[in-house]
């Protein structure tokens, strides 16, 4: 049974929730989205710091920390960011690293340079 995690974004129009928890798996995905609904369209450091500031808030209102996410799939725009996404990535994990893959595909948000799907396992 899916229970939903409450994380303070914005509620959009698509058909789907934020955040999911299946047993003590949580599954989650984030954009560099603000509260307010808006999307941050600057350099890629700036949204990757929002988009895992707002992973944060949501596995905190899961009950977690950062050290509970286990895998992630970083979606870029262009190849030409993965550098920058890594120097404000490393600053939110501390080693050991979660698992991640980094893949290169058009994203549905305009303005939106990155997107971050996220599992995590909850001891709860």
């Amino acid at each position: 049974m899916r229970k939903v995690i409450k994380t303070g974004l914005p509620d959009g129009s698509a058909p789907v929730e934020w955040a999911t928890v299946g047993g003590k798996t949580l599954y989650t995905a984030s954009i560099p989205i603000y509260a307010d609904g808006s999307i941050e369209t600057g350099d890629i450091a700036t949204q990757t710091e929002l988009t895992l500031r707002n992973l944060r808030q949501t596995i905190e209102a899961a009950g977690g920390t950062m050290d509970d996410y286990t895998q992630l799939q970083v979606i870029l725009t262009d190849k030409a960011y993965f550098e920058g996404m890594n120097e404000v990535y490393r600053t939110f994990f501390s080693t050991p690293f979660p698992n991640r893959a980094t893949i290169i595909a058009d994203l549905m948000v305009p303005g939106a340079k990155i997107e971050i799907i996220a599992n995590a396992y909850l001891e709860q």
